[in-house]
C-alpha cells in the first residue's frame, strides 16, 4: 500500500469518526474509543474503504453509527 493510499484511508476514517460523533452527540474521542473497542475502525472503515468512500459522508456516518450501536448491543 502506498503512502498516499494510507493517507486517504486515514483521512476518510477521521472524517467518518467525527461525522458519526456529531450524529450521536458525543465527542470525537469517545466515538474513536467506542469504535476501536469494537474493532470497527480497522474492520469497517479501513477494510471497506473502497466501497465506503464512494458514498456520501452523511451515509457513511449513519452506517458507522448503526453498526456501532448494533455491535455494542450484541457485546
Amino acid at each position: 500500500m502506498k503512502d498516499n493510499d494510507i493517507y486517504r484511508r486515514i483521512h476518510f476514517a477521521v472524517m467518518a469518526i467525527e461525522s458519526g460523533a456529531r450524529k450521536l452527540g458525543i465527542s470525537g474521542k469517545e466515538m474513536h474509543d467506542r469504535l476501536s473497542k469494537q474493532g470497527l475502525i480497522h474492520n469497517r472503515l479501513f477494510k471497506r474503504y473502497e466501497e465506503l468512500h464512494t458514498q456520501s459522508l452523511d451515509w457513511v456516518a449513519d452506517d458507522i453509527c448503526e453498526t456501532l450501536l448494533n455491535w455494542e448491543a450484541e457485546a
